[in-house]
């Protein structure tokens, strides 16, 4: 049977994804994930008689109550609610329409669930395991780099050559938005660099040349995300550590949580990890919480006497303290 062409989209939706790309620079993914998600609510709206330009918000809460009847995550449901408002305020914004229709429409109950973190051994035997592979080094590279850096999977595999090509202290990163940044290298991932560097050339074919400092022969031209997550289960394996708690993210939840562990402030760790608001990187000082009631349990000398007196501590203050 052939196989239909995908049916145009909507002169609204393709207006809206232009503004995301020219005045906020949207990435690709984040252009495709927006463009899927209208063109679902679009599809559902239709079958309700409505378009872009007479929805109400009746038929929006009813596309909402369908993803939770199929039995998409209250995650899922609050992004795609997201993007119906970001879509309709423009919509509002250019007088397409004189209302918004999803103004009214109330965000589903979201838990905030910490991020996923690697002790600091777990990661010494995941960048161990790395360089047993016979590779070159460039998984001890990109592991090195993205643990001592807290880069993006999509900033790492496409680092330029020219980043690191005169051994540098910092990398200008370009991120979200197009907006470049400066993150410091260490030590460890200086040295791992400069042993790929060595390396590289004689993986690549005669006469052959490449921009990304991990070059592959696919499409891209360099080591696309999928196959980095994939080369990360299998070191993950290797190394004795289950492949389900082992991701990109995860790695750069840990140097987030272990820079700050060590003492460093959270506005340097927001402009590392290149955060435009810093509530999102206060999520990870939630991750210490947990150490640092431990750490008062045992250290205190209240916590101390208690539990030599087996008795609780009474911390009831005396008449008249504020």
């Amino acid at each position: 049977m052939k196989k239909q062409p995908p049916r145009p989209r909507v002169r609204e939706v393709e207006g809206f994804l232009e503004m995301l790309q020219a005045e906020r620079g949207a990435s690709k993914n984040t252009l495709a994930a927006y463009g899927a998600d209208l063109d679902n609510l679009l599809s559902f709206l239709a079958r309700r008689r409505q378009g872009p330009l007479n929805a109400d918000s009746e038929g929006l809460r009813a596309y909402l109550k369908s993803l939770d009847y199929v039995g998409m995550t209250p995650r899922t449901v609050a992004r795609r609610l997201s993007v119906m408002r970001q879509f309709f305020r423009f919509l509002l914004a250019e007088r397409q329409r004189e209302d918004d229709p999803a103004s009214a429409l109330d965000s589903p109950k979201l838990g905030r669930p910490l991020p996923k973190v690697m002790s600091r051994a777990e990661v010494d035997k995941l960048i161990d395991a790395a360089k047993e592979l016979r590779d070159g080094g460039r998984m001890a590279t990109l592991l090195e780099i993205l643990y001592g850096t807290g880069l993006r999977v999509s900033e790492l595999v496409t680092l330029p050559l020219i980043a690191v090509e005169r051994d540098p202290g910092v990398l200008v990163v370009r991120g979200k938005g197009d907006k470049e940044r400066l993150v410091p290298l260490s030590d460890p991932a200086r040295r791992a660099i400069a042993a790929w560097l060595q390396v590289r050339p004689g993986l690549l074919a005669e006469g052959e040349k490449s921009r990304f400092l991990f070059p592959s022969r696919g499409k891209e031209g360099h080591l696309t995300r999928q196959r980095f997550a994939q080369l990360l289960k299998e070191a993950a394996l290797r190394a004795g550590i289950d492949p389900a708690r082992v991701s990109p993210h995860v790695l750069r939840h840990a140097f987030a949580s272990h820079l700050l562990e060590g003492g460093a402030d959270l506005r340097s760790v927001q402009l590392m990890l290149g955060h435009a608001d810093i509530a999102t990187t206060q999520i990870y000082t939630h991750v210490l919480d947990e150490k640092l009631r431990s750490l008062v349990q045992d250290k205190h000398p209240l916590a101390k006497r208690r539990k030599a007196s087996g008795r609780p501590v009474d911390r009831t203050p005396p008449s008249g303290d504020t």
